[in-house]
């Protein structure tokens, strides 16, 4: 009867980090598609950055703007891994604080991008006007969609952790979602480089 439980319970355990590598597999592979998009982005840009149609050009763009956006992300992922250590020590509370800080540093980061997209909108540089445009709006706009499903994801794994607490489920969501923010950082890095730093020289 005893060895029957052990094995149960062993197979429950094996069970349950079979499922933990495919989630984590899944999330890998999830990474690979997303660089995949934004290369295309990417290239889509290169091929379409001179086609400004005598509008608006890549000259034009609020360099400080952006730099202030980047400072605001780098932060946000120096917190991000912040968050990490804490929850590696098991300070719930260390770590709740940081996500917390992580999340509304991309919240203001978002609100900037839309605040730029919107004073460009106001000038006539619009998505329709010209295919410089359009590539840039949905370069840049991608990357901001991205960051804002990041900062839902961090909201939900908030709320587990005030439910559940750090379990090893919570321990790996939080590990997944650093990865994902480090990885938007890193997209970003090249956006201002390609985009914003070489439109302007």
């Amino acid at each position: 009867m005893q060895q029957s439980i052990s094995a149960h319970v062993s197979d429950h355990t094996q069970g349950h980090e079979d499922q933990e590598g495919i989630k984590l597999l899944g999330f890998w592979i999830f990474l690979v598609t997303d660089c995949l998009l934004f290369a295309t982005f990417f290239a889509a840009y290169a091929v379409l950055h001179t086609h400004t149609n005598g509008g608006f050009t890549a000259s034009e763009f609020n360099v400080p703007n952006f730099i202030i956006e980047t400072f605001i992300l780098l932060i946000s992922s120096f917190t991000s891994g912040i968050a990490v250590l804490n929850m590696h020590k098991g300070n719930k509370k260390g770590l709740t604080q940081w996500l917390i800080v992580t999340a509304v540093l991309g919240a203001v980061f978002v609100g900037l991008e839309v605040k730029e997209f919107m004073d460009m909108a106001a000038e006539g540089a619009t998505l329709s006007q010209s295919a410089f445009l359009t590539s840039f709006f949905s370069l840049v706009g991608a990357h901001g969609l991205h960051v804002s499903f990041g900062i839902f994801w961090m909201i939900g794994i908030l709320v587990q952790l005030s439910r559940r607490g750090i379990t090893p489920v919570t321990k790996r969501k939080i590990s997944m979602v650093s990865l994902y923010w480090h990885f938007l950082d890193a997209v970003w890095i090249f956006i201002f480089s390609v985009v914003y730093l070489m439109g302007v020289m």
